[in-house]
């Protein structure tokens, strides 16, 4: 079989196994609840009159995906491992690039999926205003992009580790530190710490999943935004195989 073929089935058995339990159901109810409260009640959708989604409802998605994601996340490895089935699967005949990829793209449909779930707001605001859907799916995009971002970060998380609370725990805070790098706040003290260093505060932000999300939310769809999330999903998914490589070798 070649290699797409060992992908696909990789993905379809992770994909049915989400389903085939209730914490998936769980996650996509959370995660609509979530976005239909902050977006409503929170973000103040109705009073601000806008026929955007940009300040009351994509403005939310890295909060949520912070501790959403690693939810998704942590079992893809650390479950193989804790069971024993991690050394089973890497005996198997396919390369441990493909069981990687294949388990992290069934991961990336199913947060997709509870994306793509969110459509009653983009009919809602369609039904009030005459919003440009060009930039909304635009933000979407970006959306997904940054799922990716954080579930491949904790791909390499759930590698390390065993324990799903472990990896669950620094995940979020490795997607911390990409929301907290693009953070005006934090932003604003770096520029005062470092007067000299703005090169030094550059790159800090260069790395925040806010800046490169700013643009997808304004509709621009630029390939330096792309190409980061893209960079960091394969960094990360580059580090979890040789991860996994030294435990197949110990």
């Amino acid at each position: 079989m070649n290699s797409f073929g060992n992908i696909k089935t990789i993905a379809k058995r992770e994909l049915e196994a989400y389903f085939a339990s209730p914490v998936a159901y769980v996650f996509i109810v959370i995660f609509l609840l979530l976005n239909g409260f902050f977006t409503f009640m929170v973000g103040g959708f109705f009073e601000r009159g806008e026929a955007s989604l940009a300040n009351s409802f994509f403005m939310w998605h890295p909060w949520f995906y912070l501790f959403l994601v690693p939810a998704v996340g942590m079992r893809l490895w650390a479950d193989e491992r804790r069971v024993g089935t991690l050394e089973l699967l890497l005996t198997m005949p396919i390369a441990p690039w493909e069981a990687i990829v294949g388990k992290f793209i069934a991961s990336w449909i199913f947060l997709g999926l509870a994306l793509a779930l969110t459509f009653p707001v983009v009919i809602t605001v369609n039904y009030l205003g005459s919003p440009d859907n060009g930039v909304i799916l635009s933000a979407y995009v970006g959306s997904w992009l940054m799922a990716g971002a954080y579930l491949a970060v904790s791909c390499i998380t759930s590698a390390i580790t065993r324990s799903q609370v472990v990896s669950f725990i620094i995940a979020v805070v490795a997607c911390l530190f990409l929301i907290l790098a693009g953070f005006p706040p934090v932003i604003n003290l770096l520029q005062n710490l470092s007067h000299h260093w703005q090169w030094l505060v550059d790159t800090i932000t260069s790395l925040s999943v806010i800046t490169h999300f700013d643009g997808f939310q304004k509709g621009v769809l630029d390939s330096r935004d792309v190409i980061f999330f893209l960079s960091v999903i394969g960094f990360s998914l580059f580090t979890t195989s040789v991860i996994l490589r030294t435990h197949r070798t110990n």
